[in-house]
């Protein structure tokens, strides 16, 4: 994968220190998320994160975990060898991965672990076609235990309405950049998604750079 098609998939520059990718919105928003984590998410049992992206969500939230066990992974390659240097440096035993999963396939290959405590995807849906937003609450109702929690992080937009102009504007340059991606509508994409599989929306916490932190909660 060449530099250009890396940072198209994550739409910022990363720094690299052997496979060991660096991404700064993480740097500067990991605190928030994994404080909104602990806050509303299981703090034992098993968390399964999709899009792990380069790994540092994961490492940053589990290192304050020490009870459950986090499976981490991405369905690119480059991020899977992020993943796996962050995973070996930090030497977290509680740290699993990375897999390979894509959530538009019906069955995620880890079934037989499931059922997991909780689902994580941050900053995912709206880089990918709709398709995967279907697939991931779909995956959510198969894998989670009764009453398990799924945290989803990222831009959306709530009645068809941006919560912010650059809200509105970074939408636009998602779909110009490939017409399948944008800012996902609470009312209109996510919550018929969450009624048909069976979840309900039980947080939605505002978060920094105009984003939202939605805790949905298997019924």
């Amino acid at each position: 994968m060449t530099d250009n098609q890396k940072n198209k998939i994550a739409l910022e520059d990363r720094a690299e220190n052997g496979n060991k990718l660096y991404s700064p919105s993480t740097a500067r928003n990991r605190d928030p998320i994994r404080d909104v984590f602990l806050k509303f998410m299981p703090l034992e049992g098993k968390i399964l994160e999709i899009g792990g992206g380069t790994g540092e969500h994961a490492i940053h939230i589990a290192s304050k975990l020490p009870n459950v066990v986090w499976h981490t992974g991405d369905p690119d390659e480059t991020s899977r060898a992020s993943i796996a240097a962050w995973i070996e440096d930090a030497g977290l035993s509680n740290v699993k991965g990375p897999h390979s999963i894509d959530v538009r396939a019906e069955d995620w290959g880890i079934e037989a672990e499931a059922p997991f405590d909780g689902l994580v995807s941050i900053n995912m849906i709206h880089i990918a076609p709709i398709t995967a937003a279907e697939g991931l609450f779909a995956g959510a109702q198969r894998i989670l235990a009764p009453a398990g929690k799924f945290f989803l992080y990222g831009p959306f937009s709530k009645g068809g309405i941006h919560i912010s102009p650059s809200n509105e504007a970074f939408d636009q340059s998602l779909k110009s950049r490939d017409p399948r991606w944008g800012v996902r509508d609470i009312d209109a994409d996510l919550l018929p998604l969450a009624k048909k599989n069976g979840l309900i929306l039980q947080e939605a916490v505002e978060m920094p750079a105009n984003n939202l932190s939605l805790i949905f909660r298997k019924s």
